[in-house]
């Protein structure tokens, strides 16, 4: 008798032991995703269609001074810090440029902090196009997209009563896209005419040891039929930052838009970022490993028709999302 009540706590003991176990296998850690609001696309698509309207943000020009003047009221109006960073910079052909980067700080007294940053200037020539080769171009894509996706970012979270955790800061970088053209460019040239506006910043930030936890920039991500690639500067620099806006976008639904593939280096505004401010910066740009840039780049091509919604809300909703989990 004595036995078989050993042997029965025996049993008690081995199955209280298993079920433990399962227990443990089978518990996987919950991922909680923070509350987040929603990114409108046809507001984005909306802010592209006014910068197209200023006509070329060509540095020096009507538009570019009318589209600074829209960029800064609405920022404003939207409850954001807006300061500029005014500076000079040679062009490639021996000009004086005024330039003009734009910043927009949310939640300033915040020390983690998030960099998403665009450029805002457009092409003065159309160096790729076979006609009308010295006419500025609308730039709907190029400069523009970029530009209002952060701007729907701008109005959302400043109308929201659900605010992100970390303290924002937007940079609208000016004089990016006026480097040498197309049949003129050098190779080995010491000299970089592009960028100016991040080439400035990274080496005068807007604020003193100003720093963030990473950065995105955004460039070209408004076009039909895009697809992002895993820019080579990214993975290099900010690869785990790469991962997850990714993963963010896969998550979202937006794979189709955000491929696992990798794509050469791309001289951007994020090289300056990353190797000069030393801040992980991603690009979310359209540049294919097969085809390179897009058949509109630098071109007349460049316009409203080749806006598409989807792409706006693909990258916009991924990005405002990524923000909002930090």
């Amino acid at each position: 008798m004595k036995n078989s009540k050993i042997w029965l706590l025996a049993l008690l003991v081995f199955a209280w032991a298993c079920s433990g176990e399962k227990t443990t296998e089978t518990t996987a850690p919950e991922v909680v995703i923070k509350p987040y609001p929603a990114f409108n696309a046809d507001s984005a698509y909306a802010f592209v269609q006014k910068q197209v309207d200023f006509g070329p943000r060509v540095p020096g020009t009507k538009g570019h001074a009318n589209t600074k003047a829209w960029m800064i009221s609405s920022l404003e109006k939207y409850g954001w810090d807006v300061k500029t960073q005014d500076f000079q910079a040679k062009t490639y052909d021996g000009l004086t440029w005024n330039l003009s980067n734009v910043i927009a700080s949310y939640n300033p007294q915040a020390t983690k902090r998030i960099l998403l940053a665009a450029h805002w200037d457009t092409r003065r020539i159309a160096d790729k196009d076979t006609e009308r080769l010295n006419e500025p171009i609308d730039g709907a894509n190029d400069g523009g997209s970029g530009v209002a996706v952060l701007m729907e970012i701008a109005r959302v979270i400043g109308g929201q009563e659900i605010k992100p955790e970390v303290g924002i800061d937007l940079i609208f970088f000016d004089g990016e896209d006026d480097g040498e053209p197309e049949m003129t460019r050098t190779p080995n040239n010491s000299q970089i005419w592009w960028c100016h506006g991040s080439q400035y910043w990274s080496k005068n930030k807007h604020v003193p040891n100003y720093s963030a936890y990473f950065g995105i920039l955004v460039d070209l991500v408004g076009g039909k039929n895009a697809r992002f690639y895993r820019e080579g500067y990214s993975r290099k620099y900010a690869s785990g930052i790469l991962t997850k806006v990714w993963g963010n976008a896969s998550q979202l639904g937006h794979s189709g838009f955000f491929i696992q593939q990798d794509a050469p280096e791309i001289l951007d505004d994020h090289v300056f970022v990353n190797e000069w401010a030393k801040i992980p910066m991603i690009d979310i740009i359209e540049f294919s490993p097969e085809m390179g840039f897009g058949h509109y780049h630098h071109t007349h091509r460049d316009n409203m028709e080749l806006i598409d919604s989807r792409t706006l809300q693909a990258v916009g909703e991924t990005v405002l999302f990524t923000v909002y989990q930090e």
